[in-house]
């Protein structure tokens, strides 16, 4: 573990700062190019260890001969759920699994659907979670009914891999569909390659084919993270002065994250869209209180609740339901951590967090545990703009920025080791 300090002498944020390239279009791409048979370029890989992993996991399934092989997949959730589905159509027996975490996280909706298509999927651990024996082959697909409240990663593992499933795929979804923007990512993603999903009601079809590779596609790029340009649009909303240029962010995104311009405005912080980028300033404006649904936008729940509660700005979410089965309870982890200054954060039914009362007082210095969790450090470090913060962990962030701390000294923050 890597504790550190973090600090900032001015609360003057100017200069430019690098975002990760977003590993939810990286990790629809590589399973889409392994489908496709076709090894197409792609101009970068993003750097997060999730993706890492999925790459070298992918690049092992090649050589080996599916005669039992152990894959572990760490604590990546997306990496988990889409090899489980590519595992499912990759001819040999392969077995899946990942860190104590992962193993605690609930994989049984996605093996339930692969089980109805036809996958021989068998639980070598407590039932409905990781480690799973995959014994691959082609599956006959066909219709499936899926709870769509729980994960949209086990919608988007599952519509990756339909057109090859021999009678395509045909989900009914029951109750909400929760971050439906990523399992929008996915179907515009399977567009460029010839694959058109169709939503029809409650219920999305894709019929069996092939992955068509455009002739006239040399490359495919990869924006930026918009779930890591949230932590610095928290900054910009904590700092004094604002001049920051995030280079790479598109207006017109597939990420579901692209909400965090719009949302910022409530908190005083404008972004302005310009050639290769997107600028952020101050604005001043501050609202007497801000209420949010998240079921889109999961990912930035902890980045938005700290930026609420620093500036003192009553808030209510809502379309929360999937904090608790993530890296930690994130739920209990906000609780937790946000006491430390003061700030009381309440549940007062399920998907549903109100922050509502804060300390009189300013902090003077802060001590976050980070729970293995990469958004648990990232979201309380503009916090520092304030105060110092200690983080007992600062490796974490290896998951899906690992150089989020040297952009932090790039803007003048100090980091020490202890």
């Amino acid at each position: 573990m890597k504790r550190i300090r973090l600090s900032h002498p001015t609360q003057t944020l100017r200069g430019e700062v690098r975002l990760p390239l977003s590993k939810s279009e990286n990790n629809r791409l590589l399973i889409i190019r392994e489908l496709s048979g076709v090894e197409f370029p792609m101009d970068v890989f993003s750097d997060a260890e999730d993706t890492k992993t999925l790459v070298r996991i992918l690049a092992e399934a090649k050589v080996g001969k599916g005669l039992g092989e152990v894959y572990d997949s760490g604590p990546a959730g997306t990496t988990t759920r889409f090899l489980t589905a590519y595992f499912s159509i990759l001819p040999g027996t392969r077995v899946l699994t990942g860190s104590a975490r992962m193993q605690e996280r609930p994989i049984h909706i996605l093996v339930d659907g692969l089980r109805a298509l036809g996958a021989k999927i068998e639980y070598l651990g407590e039932p409905g979670f990781v480690p799973l024996k995959i014994e691959g082959g082609v599956l006959a697909g066909g219709e499936i009914e899926v709870d769509g409240s729980v994960s949209s990663q086990f919608v988007s593992a599952l519509l990756l891999i339909a057109p090859k499933l021999h009678n395509g795929l045909v989900i009914h979804f029951k109750g909400p569909i929760v971050s439906r923007s990523y399992i929008n990512m996915t179907i515009r993603i399977m567009e460029r390659f010839g694959v058109h999903p169709i939503w029809s009601g409650n219920t999305l079809s894709v019929s069996g084919q092939n992955y068509y590779v455009p002739e006239s596609e040399t490359h495919f790029l990869v924006e930026p993270d918009w779930s890591a340009a949230s932590y610095w649009f928290s900054m910009a909303a904590l700092a004094k002065d604002v001049d920051v240029f995030i280079p790479g962010l598109r207006k017109d995104s597939l990420q579901g994250d692209r909400v965090t311009a719009n949302l910022y405005d409530f908190f005083g912080v404008h972004a302005t869209f310009e050639d290769g980028g997107v600028r952020l300033t101050k604005t001043g404006y501050r609202p007497k209180n801000v209420a949010f649904n998240f079921e889109d936008c999961p990912d930035i729940v902890q980045t938005v609740a700290v930026t609420a509660s620093a500036l003192k700005i009553p808030l209510l979410f809502c379309g929360i339901n999937t904090l608790r089965i993530k890296e930690t309870d994130r739920v209990a982890a906000l609780q937790n951590e946000m006491r430390k200054y003061g700030v009381v954060c309440n549940e007062p039914e399920n998907g549903v967090l109100g922050i509502t009362a804060f300390a009189t007082e300013k902090f003077s210095e802060l001590t976050i545990h980070t729970y293995n969790d990469h958004r648990m450090a990232m979201s309380f470090a503009p916090l520092a703009l304030l105060a110092p913060v200690t983080f007992d962990d600062a490796s974490v962030v290896e998951k899906s920025y690992p150089s989020f701390w040297e952009e932090l000294k790039r803007l003048g923050f100090v980091v020490e080791e202890l």
